[in-house]
């Protein structure tokens, strides 16, 4: 039996895990601010853009459940170790990148590298701390990933506007370094039950994927109705049906299809896929309208995107103590009602000569209502399964926001192409208002996912005992 960790140990799995954590959750944000300028390094168009994040998105999607499972069984401190390296290393690749193309492939290593870090990271300090601990160290970790959220455009922002936007990357290469030293010095080996990998399903949902985004991205392009769109369309189709079809046979899936029988597992996964596909969508087009047609700089945007990121600092916290009282329901429908009425606001008020005091109120109308659904869906989902399940159902609920960015990213920059453009200020505005109004659209329909979610019962309360 492994020896108890000593509370100095403790500490370093904390701050080692935590560290690496803060690394992949920067990188993800940090680039949000960093678009427009890539975009004018490469004079790519917007659609060939989205790739820089959908890379990213699809490889750690895919690749999160499998990574979790290599920890299993080949050692989580190797693993997690590799994954750093891997993502450092990806890293750097990033800031050499000549091409669009060449970036694009970098990103979705990063993504695998990701993959590895972000499962195993939760599963060592799960192991490192006892029970009455647990939570609180979770709760630790979860507060500096979140920091990094927060703060992530604005350094961003200040990172290509000073030094440009390949600075973003080389960043990462001291705190991978470290990270790697640290994990090697520091920390435990530890081994998983080891479970067959499901390389069948992880194909077939990789590649049914990426055909229903390819068609999406390519629709405005080639036509709607062009045998290119409709191949894609009809592939991912029949991809998803062969990877449900799969996964209902399999002896060892990946996703265990029986837990979509929960009401509350299904209806959570899906209004959290709706309002991350929202969310990543905005995340995507709003710095790009800060800069292109506000004419505000990398840095500045990064700052005024604050009143939307730093409500989750605030309400999550406090939306994860009101679960208890007025139950999921409630908060994943409120909060979502509230994102669709600042998102689309934000649509309505959309103009080339707008002040960005004007964004101000539906940027925290959105960000708390997303804030609150966020911790409540969430638990919905950990809510429905055994103890022993709660990893396979983390593991879906993030595939599932991750499939959703992707899906909500390609779904507002096809809404953009085909009603505006990056040319002028005016078309830019005219694209982005079209493309809030999606935003907006996926937001209420992840409240009417949320009606689904079963009502909190009340506890009757027990009765006096009588006396003899």
């Amino acid at each position: 039996m492994q020896e108890p960790y000593s509370q100095g140990e403790k500490y370093w799995v904390l701050g080692v895990t935590a560290l690496a954590s803060f690394m992949m959750a920067l990188d993800a944000m940090i680039i949000t601010t960093a678009f427009a300028a890539i975009r004018a390094d490469f004079s790519s168009p917007v659609e060939t853009l989205q790739w820089t994040v959908n890379a990213f998105n699809l490889t750690f999607a895919v690749l999160l459940l499998t990574g979790a499972a290599l920890g299993d069984r080949f050692g989580r401190r190797r693993m997690f170790a590799a994954g750093i390296a891997l993502f450092t290393l990806a890293s750097i690749a990033c800031a050499l990148a000549d091409t669009a193309v060449a970036l694009i492939a970098a990103r979705a290593t990063q993504g695998a590298g990701a993959a590895l870090v972000m499962p195993l990271a939760m599963a060592i300090v799960s192991g490192a701390f006892g029970r009455e601990e647990r939570a609180r160290a979770l709760g630790i970790f979860s507060g500096i990933t979140g920091l990094a959220l927060i703060i992530g455009p604005a350094i961003g922002g200040f990172i290509t506007e000073s030094f440009g936007w390949r600075w973003i990357f080389w960043i990462n290469l001291p705190i991978g370094l470290i990270a790697v030293a640290l994990v090697a010095t520091r920390l435990r080996e530890s081994f998983g039950p080891v479970a067959p990998l499901d390389i069948p399903g992880l194909l077939l949902v990789a590649v049914a994927a990426l055909a229903l985004v390819w068609a999406l991205l390519r629709g405005n392009v080639a036509g709607w109705g062009s045998p290119e769109v409709i191949t894609a369309l009809a592939a991912g189709l029949l991809f998803a049906i062969a990877f449900v079809a799969r996964e209902l046979w399999a002896s060892a899936p990946m996703v265990p299809m029986r837990l979509f029988g929960s009401r509350a597992f299904a209806a959570g996964v899906t209004a959290s896929f709706l309002f991350y596909a929202a969310m990543y969508g905005v995340l995507f087009l709003l710095p790009q309208f800060l800069q292109v047609t506000l004419g505000f700089g990398p840095f500045d945007a990064g700052l005024r995107l604050l009143p939307w990121t730093a409500t989750l600092f605030v309400t999550a916290p406090i939306a994860g103590a009101a679960v208890s009282r007025f139950g999921e329901r409630r908060l994943v429908v409120a909060g979502l009602s509230m994102q669709a009425i600042g998102l689309g606001w934000i649509a309505g008020i959309v103009a080339p000569d707008l002040s960005y005091l004007a964004l101000v109120a539906p940027l925290v109308l959105a960000g708390t209502g997303v804030s609150m659904a966020m911790p409540a869906a969430q638990n919905a989902i950990l809510g429905s399964v055994a103890v022993t399940e709660m990893g396979k159902a983390s593991g879906i609920f993030n595939m599932g926001r991750f499939f959703g960015g992707m899906f909500g990213i390609a779904a507002l920059v096809a809404t953009f192409s085909s009603n505006g453009a990056i040319d002028t200020p005016a078309h830019f505005s005219t694209g982005f208002a079209a493309a809030m109004t999606v935003a907006a659209t996926l937001s209420l329909l992840g409240a009417l996912a949320g009606l689904c979610l079963p009502a909190r019962q009340r506890v009757p309360a027990s009765p006096r005992p009588q006396n003899a």
